[in-house]
């Protein structure tokens, strides 16, 4: 997921330097973040439910 993150955010600043506006990019990257803080939540609250599963066997 990070390194997805990564590859975003490097082709948001690629496209800033080919033109898109700095506003544009910042808010493009805060997208990108809350996405990926959004799957990180997700991928714990799964793992807590099979460390709970697990543990309960």
């Amino acid at each position: 997921m990070r390194s997805g993150r990564r590859d975003a955010i490097e082709a948001i600043k690629k496209l800033q330097k080919d033109g898109l506006s700095e506003d544009a990019a910042k808010d493009a990257e805060a997208g990108v973040q809350q996405l990926t803080d959004n799957y990180i939540a997700l991928v714990e609250k799964h793992l807590a439910a099979k460390e709970k599963e697990i543990m309960s066997i």
